[in-house]
């Protein structure tokens, strides 16, 4: 049992330095979403959009996180928007671009690690996370946690591609992932207590919102 687990872990780790090192080669080819051009901001809309931040209905009294903040293409409209707002990312170059991006925010806080393991002594009004999930394999462990960092009645909001190859390819490179049917996702959500309160498309993605009782 020990043995297996130990190559377990090793084939995380390895996963983890894939999706680490691909993030960190999107900065060194100054791939930053926040700085794209108009167009281009609008189409990484339909994964997600305005329509996906309102349904974190945000005041100054909140806190969120978003797991998988990126270099702060969502944050930089819903950090302005909250009371305190965290961000989590696995890649340093990421995490250190989000900071740029970021730094006029006050109420800011990013955090580099794997959001599975890394120790979070916060608790949150909402929780989101959009195009992320899909390089979490063990889901079900990942959304009990969203569900322990909670409030109650607080919200988490999630968008998942629709896309199902078990790969991203860039064309230079291949990066592994984990995609779930709507079906799957809102198994696990309502396995770790929450109740989802709604569920819906864009035309690339499904958006799942729920509620910690």
């Amino acid at each position: 049992m020990l043995k297996l687990q130990t190559v377990f872990e090793r084939m995380k780790s390895i996963l983890n330095s894939e999706i680490i090192q691909h993030y960190d080669l999107l900065i060194d080819e100054n791939n930053d979403p926040v700085h794209d051009p108009k167009p281009l901001r609008d189409y990484m809309d339909k994964w997600d959009g305005q329509a996906f931040i309102d349904k974190m209905n945000l005041d100054k009294n909140k806190s969120v996180l978003e797991i998988g903040v990126g270099t702060g293409r969502l944050a930089v409209r819903v950090a302005p928007l909250c009371g305190q707002f965290y961000g989590i990312d696995i890649s340093t170059k990421t995490i250190d671009r989000a900071k740029e991006n970021l730094s006029e925010q006050t109420n800011v806080k990013l955090l580099c690690g794997d959001f599975q393991t890394l120790d979070i002594s916060y608790s949150f009004d909402v929780i989101y996370s959009s195009l992320t999930f899909m390089h979490i394999e063990e889901k079900q462990i990942a959304i009990n946690k969203v569900a322990a960092l909670l409030k109650n009645s607080g919200k988490f909001v999630l968008s998942i591609d629709k896309n199902k190859d078990g790969f991203i390819d860039t064309g230079t490179r291949k990066i592994t992932v984990f995609p779930d049917t709507p079906a799957e996702m809102k198994s696990y959500i309502e396995n770790s207590g929450l109740l989802l309160i709604e569920q819906f498309e864009t035309e690339f993605a499904h958006i799942f919102i729920a509620e910690k009782g």
